[in-house]
């Protein structure tokens, strides 16, 4: 990836921007070391939904390496409050420090087939999830289904990566932002927090979604 400042930059047409923040993104993002493939945008606004709702737990649905799990124990951390529940269909490529933060406890299987186990973990308390698994459409939707169960009133769900085909071709057609389209439609306890995009670039258009 060619480095460009951003005065070279101030011209670019923004689906390039995008498509430069993705590859960033992708191929050098790290927190604490650990590779995570995360909107360091969007996950400025993940700790400001945290500070303010500030949930007991926090579903991660896809963890890969543990950095972006690492981090929200570490709010957790600094908020004294709350714990990590990472899923994933393999813990293969977790780090150590990731393994062994006492805030986060991992669960290796399909986060549909888990839930019940989840439940029982949370049972009842406040929770915010956040969907970055496979993308398909239906995995998408079925997650939604599921795990929305667990959202209270003013709590957030969110679904990542809905940009697939929405700002990046990338990924499922029809992928997150279809399933989130979906899932609204049949569900009008949830309704999509649009003001969470105020940076204007997302990961996650229309994937802010809060329980009313």
């Amino acid at each position: 990836m060619t480095m460009l400042s951003m005065e070279e930059s101030l011209d670019m047409p923004l689906r390039e921007v995008l498509q430069r923040l993705q590859d960033r993104i992708m191929n050098v993002s790290t927190y604490f070391g650990i590779s995570t493939l995360k909107s360091p945008v969007d996950f400025w606004v993940y700790q400001e939904i945290l500070f303010e709702t500030r949930p007991d737990y926090i579903i991660e649905i896809g963890n890969y390496c543990g950095g972006s799990t690492l981090a929200l124990a570490h709010i957790c951390d600094q908020l004294k409050n709350g714990h990590v529940i990472g899923l994933d269909i393999t813990h293969e490529y977790l780090t150590e420090a990731a393994r062994q933060h006492p805030r986060i406890t991992f669960i290796e299987g399909d986060a549909c087939e888990r839930f019940d186990q989840v439940r029982a973990i949370v049972d009842g308390a406040r929770v915010m999830v956040i969907e970055d698994s496979s993308h398909t459409y239906e995995n998408t939707l079925s997650v939604l289904r599921l795990y929305s169960q667990l959202i209270q009133s003013g709590d957030y769900f969110i679904v990542e990566d809905s940009i697939c085909y929405h700002g990046l071709e990338v990924g499922p057609n029809p992928g997150p932002y279809e399933a989130i389209e979906g899932f609204l439609l049949e569900n009008p306890r949830f309704e999509d927090d649009r003001t969470r995009e105020s940076f204007l670039i997302t990961w996650n258009p229309k994937g802010y979604l809060k329980r009313v």
